[in-house]
This record gives structure tokens, sequence and C-alpha cells, in this order.
């Protein structure tokens, strides 16, 4: 098993590995016929213990793009889980089934664990509120390609910052890039947390700010990154009421923006962005979820050693 690789973090691939990654993925967009028979016969099992609709079905369009075939499960329910099979028998019996395994569970080190018992690669397909690394590969991909580049950008953050693992994924990210500048915009109670702040942003000597008005950051981002206030990350339902319509993202905000400024969000939207927003063309989110196949077009052939 030991030649097996998996994705569990973004940062288990290498800057090289990920910019690698990311060109075949617009090779890939540039060319899908091209791919359209890489993985014939080939299964990919999406195992998902929680609810999920782009980031399942974006594996399983990535999957059958490539000419192989998808297996799997859709919720805990509908799984050998509802009584009460562990994730390492769960993993071990799918190894002989599939040749690529992509997990999703509320667990942190879910997939980890998974990945310890596989005989196939596994894909961290979010764990909890601690890593969710292709949608960290998805956001990277948006970025590059209608940016055209990663480096010296000026990135908002805004909303929930202490739960979303897809900012804390995406900030792990992109501190390897030369000149990128963080505004962090949140309630105080929604703060990114402090390992993020120490280990991760103070240790890499990123400039970053800590901010609770959208507005007044507004004039200076290169990337407005949204996220909606997870009502499932939160303890009781009072705090989660009272915090979640602090930003919303409208016409009015957009106004303040730089004309060549993009707004991404990883979705689901609840209210966070007014759906007046969507035909202004700097948001880019729906864009963003179409790139989703492509990156995880291309870490499946990675993953499988099918690069062409």
């Amino acid at each position: 098993m030991e030649n097996i690789r998996h994705l569990m973090n973004v940062m288990d691939l290498s800057v090289d590995e990920l910019d690698a990654l990311l060109a075949l993925a617009r090779r890939i967009y540039d060319d899908p016929g091209r791919y359209k028979n890489a993985c014939e016969g080939k299964k990919l099992a999406t195992c998902f213990y929680e609810p999920s609709t782009r980031t399942r079905l974006s594996f399983e369009a990535a999957m059958l793009n490539l000419g192989g075939k998808v297996l799997g499960f859709s919720s805990a329910d509908s799984s050998s889980a509802a009584k009460g099979e562990s994730v390492a028998d769960t993993i071990r019996v799918i190894s002989s089934y599939a040749d690529i395994c992509a997990m999703r569970h509320p667990k942190e080190g879910a997939p980890y664990v998974a990945s310890i018992h596989s005989k196939i690669p596994v894909i961290n397909a979010g764990d909890g509120g601690h890593n969710h690394p292709t949608q960290t590969l998805t956001d990277l991909m948006t970025i590059k390609k209608l940016k055209g580049r990663l480096n010296n950008l000026t990135i908002g953050m805004c909303g929930d910052l202490k739960f979303g693992r897809t900012v804390h994924s995406l900030v792990e990210a992109m501190v390897r890039y030369p000149d990128v500048k963080f505004i962090f915009i949140s309630p105080p109670e929604l703060k990114i947390p402090d390992y993020l702040r120490k280990d991760i942003l103070e240790k890499n000597n990123v400039t970053f700010s800590e901010e609770s008005v959208l507005e007044e950051a507004m004039p200076r981002l290169d990337i407005l990154y949204m996220t909606r206030v997870q009502r499932e990350r939160f303890f009781n339902e009072e705090d989660y009421i009272r915090l979640k319509d602090t930003f919303i993202l409208d016409h009015k905000k957009m106004k303040l923006a730089p004309k060549d400024m993009l707004v991404l969000h990883p979705l689901p939207r609840v209210n966070e962005i007014s759906t007046e927003v969507d035909s202004d063309p700097r948001a880019v989110y729906f864009k963003q979820a179409e790139f989703g196949v492509y990156v995880r077009m291309a870490l499946i052939l990675k993953l499988l050693d099918l690069e062409y």
C-alpha cells in the first residue's frame, strides 16, 4: 500500500505538483475529447456520509467524462454505516470493488483512517470542519484561469471564517505563493481560528488584517471569497439566526469593488449573495463550480497514474 497516493489535504501536494495538476486541468478544459476514454475500465466509489450536491456530482461527472464508471452511496443512511460498520471495514470492502474512492464524512480525520486501510487511492471530499482539498483545487483553478496568476493578489474572505473548511484550506494553499495578502471580514464570533493565524499566516510572514465592515474592504480586493454561515456548524439555533444575515453581498456593495475583482463562493449559497449579483460579470461562482469537474478529472488521472 506504500506506493498508493491519497489526497487528504491540499498540502499533500508540493507547489510544483499543484501547478502541474492545474496545468493538466486546464488542458482537459481546453480539449476534453482527448481524455474521454482515459479511465475506461476504471471505477470510482463515492462514499458520502453526509449530503452533497456539487462535490459528489462533480466527482461522478469527472469519472464519467473520463470514460469510467461510478458506484457508491450518498448518505450514511443508505450504507452499512447505519448498521454500525466502521469506516475502516467499509474501505476494505470497497477496495475490492473500485479503483479509486472519494469520501466525505462529518467526522474530522475519517478519510485519513480510510486511507490507512485502503488498497486504492482515497480522496478526502470534505471531513467535518477540517479539510476540503478538491474545493481548494477548484478555487485555485478558477483564480489561475481568470486572473492568470496565483501570486500578487489581495484576497478578501467574508462570512464564516471560523468553521469554513474551504477558507482554511485555501489560505493554507495560497500562502505558498509570493505577495499574497488577506483581508478577513467576519463578525467577532466567526473570526479565523488561532491555529490559522499563528501557524499559517504569522509563521509564513503573510500580510493580513481582520475587519468587520465589508464595504470598507471592497475597493482593495482582487478576489472576494464569500462563504455562507453554516447552520450545521453551530451548537445553538439562536447564534445562527443572529449571525446569518451579517454580511450580504448586493449590487450596491459591488459598486465599491474594482472592475476586475472576482467573486468566488464554494456554494451552496443561502442569502449571503443577492441574486442580483449573478448577472455581474465579476460573479464567477457558477463558472467556479464548472471548473470543479475538470480539476477532479485531473486529480483522478494523477492518483491513478494515468496522466497524459
